[in-house]
């Protein structure tokens, strides 16, 4: 008989900007908005991680583009949130970007919302930074409303 097994999964959406690191002066927005999803709550116990799926836009490189990836969700005992996923950018290659968010309980707010990142090629060198923020006025609301509990199919 299968283990009865439970979740929940939410959206979130970041916004910000990046630059390449060939062209440090050039600003230009980046933003993703994805889903985390997590099947069986006992398996996020163990290893505070959910799935990433969604899209990620990168003004002038990435436009649109279906992402898949990770979300450690530590935020109480190690303090991180750690996202990491993939993309096919308009050249056709793979990236993949790695940001952080370190919780800090003297700056709770700040820290829960400001994501700093990376994006890194195929062969693993960075080529871009990235800052993104979630937006308390207008996407608190949005988040709290996404948040579901994921049951398995009772037949």
């Amino acid at each position: 008989m299968d283990t009865f097994k439970a979740g929940f999964k939410f959206e979130e959406k970041l916004t910000g900007t990046y630059h390449l690191l060939s062209r440090p002066e050039e600003e230009k927005a980046f933003s993703f908005t994805a889903q985390a999803a997590v099947a069986n709550v006992v398996k996020y116990l163990q290893d505070m991680s959910a799935t990433l799926q969604g899209t990620v836009e990168m003004e002038g490189f990435a436009d649109q583009a279906p992402l898949s990836g990770s979300l450690e969700l530590n935020p109480l005992f190690g303090r991180v949130l750690r996202y990491q996923f993939t993309f096919v950018a308009n050249d056709g290659k793979t990236y993949r970007f790695a940001g952080q968010k370190d919780i800090q309980l003297l700056d709770l707010p700040g820290s829960m919302t400001t994501l700093p990142g990376a994006v890194y090629d195929e062969s693993g060198n960075e080529i871009a930074r990235v800052l993104t923020r979630f937006d308390l006025g207008s996407d608190l609301v949005p988040f709290l409303l996404s948040w579901r509990p994921v049951l398995p199919f009772l037949g």
